[in-house]
């Protein structure tokens, strides 16, 4: 008996046609078999780092060094209280340098306790040395402002052996510290490296135009992450470097005035 339910009638007829389209190729068959069964999530798209993200980075984490250091002169914080703020400094800085780290929390954290550190041992030269902290300031900004002109105008130029040159010039100098410094137990002023004598006026001066050449590896290492598209928050870690060279160079000059300076 035959239904009367067209959607039957049309199934039979359909199967007594049989396929009524053209015949598929091999190559339309291979094209059905590659396609995705569904459509794969769009990647979210990652913001590359700007010159603008590392000037806006850095007047953050600088201000916020500022404050701190200023809070501290204002409050008049112990010695003993910057000694303390330095180490947990030193700490943050060195997570921060091994793990090349991004994170702005444990940055600001370290603009935080250095900035503790500076405050007080500023206030403690200015009151030995009146006017030398306006010196050391103006100082590191001729230094920042010298150093940007030279890397802009290509006077001196970043590659490869400057860089090794640099970091073994550090490692050298870093070498030298500790060993005045464990000589000073045993002698006074230990080597004379950080004494008032024509050798460490000679040694702050090193020490100063090597705070300077780190300035050029920074200035580098920022152009180098915008020109590759280095992700934004690539931004943090240049600002750090920055910051670090200019807290070198700061205690250098801070240190190197107060050889041609009096007490009152």
């Amino acid at each position: 008996m035959e239904s009367k339910n067209p959607v039957f009638s049309k199934s039979r007829n359909t199967q007594g046609q049989g396929w009524a389209g053209p015949a598929p190729t091999p190559d339309h068959l291979q094209n059905m078999y590659d396609a995705p069964s569904y459509a794969p999530p769009a990647r979210p798209a990652t913001r590359t780092m700007t010159l603008d993200d590392v000037v806006i980075r850095g007047f953050i984490t600088l201000g916020v060094l500022v404050a701190a250091a200023g809070a501290a002169w204002v409050l008049k914080v112990p010695l003993g209280v910057a000694v303390g703020s330095a180490i947990v400094a030193l700490v943050l800085g060195l997570i921060a340098s091994f793990k090349q780290s991004t994170n702005p929390a444990l940055i600001l954290g370290y603009a935080i306790f250095e900035g503790v550190f500076l405050g007080a041992l500023s206030s403690f030269f200015e009151a030995r040395y009146p006017g030398i902290v306006l010196n050391a300031v103006v100082g590191t900004m001729m230094a920042f402002l010298g150093v940007l002109a030279v890397y802009t105008l290509r006077i001196v130029r970043v590659t490869p052996k400057l860089v090794k040159f640099v970091i073994a010039a550090a490692i050298g100098a870093l070498g030298l510290m500790l060993v005045n410094w464990i000589a000073s137990f045993f002698v006074g002023g230990g080597l004379g490296l950080r004494t008032d004598s024509p050798l460490g006026i000679i040694f702050s001066a090193a020490m100063i135009l090597l705070g300077c050449f780190f300035l050029l590896l920074d200035f580098d290492s920022i152009e180098q992450g915008v020109k590759q598209g280095a992700p934004e928050k690539f931004a943090w870690q240049c600002v750090f470097g920055l910051t670090l060279s200019l807290v070198w160079i700061y205690l250098e000059v801070l240190r190197f005035v107060s050889y041609f300076s009096g007490d009152d």
